[in-house]
């Protein structure tokens, strides 16, 4: 029951905000299991950096940071720049992505 309400919720919310176009360029975002992996690490440690997201992850920094940056591109990451270090959050829609994947 739960599912189909976070489900029904987002769909509603995607036909009444998002065109076609940029649904698409929210689900390019999230097409690939580092990404995916990425949004689920944001969403239970918000505020993480990118050092911290690739120790974590056990992954390249430099990967990291270009999946990093086609999710703010998509508009499911916010980056909040502090000095030499940037912050990872996810956005509203980047919630709604990680809810989705949770319960799919």
């Amino acid at each position: 029951m739960l599912e189909c309400c976070i489900i029904g919720c987002m769909e509603e919310k995607i036909k009444t905000s998002k065109t076609p176009k940029q649904l698409e360029r929210h689900l390019k975002g999230i097409a690939n299991h580092r990404r995916i992996e990425i949004i689920t690490l944001i969403a239970k440690h918000q505020g993480l950096s990118l050092e911290d997201i690739a120790d974590q992850l056990d992954c390249n920094i430099k990967t990291i940071s270009e999946h990093t940056k086609k999710l703010a591109v998509a508009g499911l990451v916010n980056k909040k720049y502090q000095g030499r270090s940037v912050a990872h959050s996810l956005s509203p829609y980047g919630e709604i992505f990680y809810k989705f994947i949770t319960t799919f």
